[in-house]
């Protein structure tokens, strides 16, 4: 079992969001349906309460607790992609009706936070040669999607 787990505050969209990200991310799945059993501020008794739901392998709740406390990027969740045609696809997903920024960070339509990073990105800020690592940070630095080819043209010097 898993000991901390993501709990992310909905303004009425936790199940609607949860269904969304189930449905990109292999070994993904929703748990649980938690329904009020009374009224509460953020909705009427029988109204989806909680969702507990599974991606990639790990555990999250998405709660609808209303307009309150909106998502900051000070927390976002990290997407280690593989390969150009991984990093295209949850980028597009994933910001469509949200909004693209900097460096491989986006938001989603619900306003919660993405870094989506080829690994290859890893491996390049690390090469032994500084100078290799500084033009990759480089170029990350002046992207939105991150680009592998380009990235590793701008670490050789190109």
């Amino acid at each position: 079992m898993q000991k901390i787990t993501p709990f992310l505050w909905f303004d009425g969209q936790a199940e609607e969001a949860a269904r969304f990200y189930v449905s990109l991310f292999p070994d993904s799945w929703i748990d649980r349906v938690m329904r009020s059993p009374g009224d509460t501020p953020s909705g009427p008794a029988g109204s989806v309460l909680t969702v507990e739901f599974t991606l990639s392998g790990s555990r999250f709740v998405g709660l609808n607790g209303g307009p309150q406390f909106p998502f900051t990027e000070a927390v976002s969740f990290h997407i280690d992609c593989a390969d150009q045609e991984e990093v295209d696809r949850y980028w597009a997903s994933l910001s469509e009706g949200g909004s693209e920024g900097q460096c491989g960070w986006l938001k989603d339509r619900w306003g919660l936070s993405w870094q989506v990073v080829p690994s290859r990105l890893h491996e390049l800020l690390a090469d032994p040669d500084p100078t290799r690592a500084q033009r990759a940070m480089a170029a990350m630095l002046q992207m939105h999607r991150l680009v592998i080819a380009d990235l590793e043209r701008a670490a050789d010097g190109g």
